[in-house]
């Protein structure tokens, strides 16, 4: 048996038309699995197989988070295998929505569509701005950079928070994660776009939330266990902050007839930041990229690192 082509390329579970056209944009040829030095995954790890063949030596993830796939042991059962998840696919998408949910909270749009009326003297001082406004960024990765200059555009200053405290382009302020403490009773607003791991569960408490101000939004398009709801719900029904916009809850699906769903200082979407017709699009664009420095020996993009967990 000859050895497999080094720019041979499965598909699974099943074939995606899109998808081979994407691996052949990138110098890849689509093969069966068997035949195959890489797989690019279209489903969860409830499909993904047991064993994979030996001279498989990629595999592309559909998911930016891969919090499921390290639950699930996938990833540690292929030790040999070098797996990359779709962290920065779908980062314009996400960033867009983030921006939506903190503008709109800023600038009072649940109250003007709760009032429905002409007379909104009620809720005048909540109106804002984000022109002068800090924002932090938790977890200044792709999402994080695409958001920058949409803030930026808007007169905002970002304060970018990544794990090593790398500069990041655009940003007023970097800094590491070890130092998020320092932001919270200096900045406006909050979008939380970390990845979900153990470190990272409950990163926005009640003790976070207590040192933001009256008129401060958090935001969260990561994952929903990363901000503790419960003290969230309290923070709202007390003033202690100005609102959320989530677009990711825990628990998730949000269950008829949680709070967040009654309070006007809270906007809830059911985690469709990043919807199938666009992230289908996006995540055929990233194949073909990643392909393409498969088959040249460019180093991968969006490795996944077994031991942070992302």
């Amino acid at each position: 048996m000859t050895s497999p082509r080094s720019n041979a390329v499965a598909i699974g579970p099943e074939e995606d038309r899109k998808l081979v056209a994407a691996v052949e944009r990138g110098g890849g040829v689509s093969a069966p699995l068997v035949d195959a030095s890489a797989l690019i995954w279209t489903a969860g790890p409830e499909e993904f197989p047991e064993t994979l063949p030996a001279h498989v030596r990629w595999v592309q993830l559909p998911s930016a988070g891969v919090e499921s796939w390290f639950e699930a042991g996938t990833i540690d059962a292929h030790p040999d295998v070098q797996f990359t998840s779709a962290a920065g696919a779908y980062a314009a998408t996400v960033a867009e929505h983030a921006l939506s949910l903190l503008l709109a909270g800023v600038r009072a749009l649940p109250e003007h569509l709760a009032a429905r009326t002409w007379d909104s003297r009620h809720f005048y001082d909540r109106i804002g701005t984000l022109r002068g406004a800090t924002v932090t960024i938790v977890g200044a990765g792709g999402i994080g950079r695409a958001l920058i200059p949409m803030l930026a555009s808007l007169g905002a200053d970002v304060i970018a928070v990544n794990r090593s405290g790398k500069p990041v382009p655009g940003a007023r302020r970097s800094l590491p994660v070890s130092a998020l403490d320092e932001v919270w009773a200096s900045t406006d607003h909050v979008v939380v776009a970390a990845p979900s791991t153990a470190a990272t569960h409950h990163l926005v408490g009640a003790a976070e939330l207590a040192r933001l101000r009256p008129h401060s939004w958090v935001i969260n398009v990561a994952r929903g266990p990363l901000v503790d709801t419960d003290a969230v719900v309290a923070a709202l029904q007390a003033g202690t902050i100005g609102g959320v916009g989530l677009d990711v809850t825990d628990p998730e699906p949000l269950p008829d007839g949680h709070p967040l769903w009654t309070l006007t200082n809270a906007i809830v979407t059911p985690h469709d930041s990043n919807p199938p017709r666009l992230k289908n699009a996006a995540y055929a664009d990233f194949v073909e990229a990643n392909v393409n420095r498969f088959v040249t020996g460019e180093p991968l993009a969006a490795p996944i690192d077994r031991v942070q967990g992302y």
